[in-house]
């Protein structure tokens, strides 16, 4: 099997189980355009979040990493009225260019993007003491997974469901002589759920038009 392959079956399965949808077309050109990295979610990585939050009826998302808002829509369009986002990014362009998407979308009004470093954000967002987080989606840089994780923790329920991308690094994960902050962090964080009592995790594999990688899902027991 090839990436070839992988992306082939990645648009057959877009065209039969996620479809055309012009608003998210017009969310990843307007990103494209404003020469944002092309890294956000897969369509159907993006409705597989989607089914997720609405398996657990979530009525309150956190999201770490906006980028131009593609998988915070996704998100966002699972939820109740009254439902909200709140989604951190620390790229002002960034930001900028996932509020123009959120207007396109007209789910603007679910959505509370947090502008800053994600580590200073949080301590501000904590002492607000608002709702805890049904669903947590970590998409942001991968050598701070493990201050997001305990920061998750501290902001969700028993219950609440904790998604972490790309967590196989192209099968580097494996390699404990690796230097690369993006998998030293990953494998921190893995080494945090071996030890972490208070949830129940397991990890996914998956190939497709984003390569070879992978998601966490972690259940919070307590």
């Amino acid at each position: 099997m090839t990436e070839k392959t992988w992306t082939a079956v990645d648009d057959y399965l877009d065209e039969m189980l996620v479809g055309p949808d012009a608003v998210l077309d017009a969310v990843l050109v307007a990103s494209a355009d404003a020469g944002l990295p092309e890294i956000a979610v897969a369509p159907t990585q993006g409705k597989f979040l989607m089914l997720l939050a609405r398996a657990i009826n979530a009525k309150n998302v956190l999201e770490f990493g906006t980028l131009g808002g593609y998988s915070t829509i996704w998100l966002a369009r699972a939820l109740p009225k009254g439902g909200r986002v709140v989604t951190l990014e620390a790229v002002p362009r960034h930001a900028e260019v996932a509020r123009a998407n959120f207007e396109r979308s007209g789910l603007a009004a679910m959505i509370d993007l947090r502008l800053g470093k994600a580590l200073d954000v949080l301590p501000k967002l904590a002492a607000e003491k608002r709702e805890t987080f049904d669903l947590v989606f970590i998409d942001a840089d991968k050598e701070n997974i493990p201050d997001y994780f305990t920061w998750s923790l501290k902001l969700t329920r028993p219950g609440s469901l904790i998604v972490v991308d790309n967590v196989i690094r192209d099968g580097e994960v494996i390699d404990a002589r690796s230097r690369d902050p993006s998998v030293k962090g990953v494998r921190r964080f893995n080494e945090m759920l071996k030890q972490e009592k208070r949830v129940s995790a397991t990890a996914i594999q998956t190939v497709g038009v984003k390569g070879y990688d992978g998601f966490t899902l972690a259940l919070v027991l307590e």
